[in-house]
Order: C-alpha cells, then sequence, then structure tokens
C-alpha cells in the first residue's frame, strides 16, 4: 500500500468506527443493560469475530460465501435467528439487580462476562453484512491480483480493529456508566431490558433482510 492509500484507510475506518451501525448498538445495549465492564468485553468479542472475518477474507472465503446463494442465506438465518434468541430471552428474563451484578449494577460474574464476550464474536461472525463490508471496503485500497493480497488484507484487518476498538470500548464504558445511573429504579432496569431485548430483535430484522451482491 502507498502511503496515500494507507492514510485513506485510516479516515475510512475512522469515520466508519463513529458511525453508528449494528455493532456500536449491540455494545451501547449492553452497556446500558450491563454495565461498563460488560460493554467493554462486547467491544472485545465484537473486535475478535472482525478479526475472523480478516482471517476468512485473506483465505478468499467470504467471497465464496458471498456468491453461494445458499452459504449466504445460512450464514444470514443463523445469524437473525441467534440474534432473536438473545431478544426474547432478555425480554422473558426476571429483573433481578443482585444476579451476576454488583451493587451498583455493574455485570461482575466471570461467567457472565465470559458468556457475553463469546455472543458478541458470535453475533459479528453470523452478520452477513460483515461479509460485504469486507469485500466492498478492503479491496479499494489494495490489489487484490497482487502476491501480496492476502498479508494486506490480514494487515488492514488488524489496523481497522487497532482504530476500530479503542472507539467502541469507549462507548461501552459510556454507556455502562450511564447504564449506572438508572440501575437505581428497578422501574428503569425493567425498561434497559425491554431496550436491550428490543434491540436485538430489530437487529435481527435488519440482518434477515440482508441480501448478497448481484
Amino acid at each position: 500500500m502507498s502511503e496515500s492509500s494507507l492514510a485513506l484507510f485510516l479516515i475510512a475506518t475512522l469515520i466508519l468506527a463513529l458511525a453508528p451501525g449494528p455493532d456500536l448498538l449491540y455494545i451501547t445495549t449492553r452497556g446500558l443493560s450491563q454495565g461498563a465492564i460488560a460493554g467493554l468485553i462486547s467491544a472485545l468479542g465484537v473486535h475478535t469475530g472482525v478479526l475472523i472475518h480478516t482471517i476468512i477474507a485473506s483465505l478468499g472465503l467470504s467471497a465464496l460465501i458471498a456468491s453461494s446463494t445458499v452459504a449466504f442465506t445460512v450464514i444470514k438465518y443463523a445469524g437473525a435467528a441467534y440474534l432473536c434468541y438473545l431478544g426474547v430471552r432478555t425480554l422473558l428474563t426476571r429483573c433481578d439487580p443482585d444476579k451476576d451484578t454488583s451493587n451498583n449494577g455493574q455485570c461482575t460474574s466471570k461467567a457472565a462476562l465470559k458468556k457475553i464476550f463469546y455472543q458478541g464474536v458470535i453475533t459479528d461472525v453470523l452478520n452477513p453484512k460483515v461479509i460485504l463490508f469486507f469485500l466492498a471496503f478492503f479491496p479499494q485500497f489494495i490489489d487484490p491480483g497482487s502476491l501480496s493480497a492476502k498479508i494486506d488484507i490480514l494487515m488492514l484487518g488488524l489496523m481497522f480493529v487497532a482504530v476500530a476498538l479503542p472507539i467502541d470500548a469507549a462507548v461501552g464504558l459510556v454507556a455502562g456508566n450511564i447504564g449506572k445511573q438508572l440501575h437505581h429504579c428497578r422501574k428503569r432496569l425493567q425498561w434497559g431490558k425491554w431496550v436491550a431485548g428490543s434491540a436485538f430483535i430489530l437487529l435481527a430484522i435488519g440482518t434477515v433482510f440482508t441480501t448478497p451482491p448481484s
């Protein structure tokens, strides 16, 4: 990559990281409903998913999935089903301010945080929009036909995470601190549960309507 292409990539990545999107909504929702630590862990999970997508793209599998109607559809509906499951489970869970949380409403259970991390990974890996993003965004900054194309994609993926992860982590922490202020009221706890559950279901609906490139 030339210096100008690298600069453009970093600027574009920064803009994309600041723009509202499914990942940012997921991280914000986790932070608001389960605390700052949960928001931070969800950001780490999402960007672990981004790294997995980077490896998949460097191997050329993203293009194969996007070009296969069956494979793309399977991933799309699997992702939508998982998000819907998370949404319904969140809505049906009895609001208990003491379960897996400290007195200030922060999620502290290691088991719960581990689950949040893996949920972040799965929601990102099963998001077909991320596949399409990698196919549309990265090739603009590299020569897909060059011998170093695979290494270039890996490097771009790492740089993307290096720029976007701190921003998403900060969003998760801020959302968690906002949610902490709302934790003292049980009615607001119920409100947070409904916001989180509804957000997951909306993300599921958006995933269902994702279409592969023609």
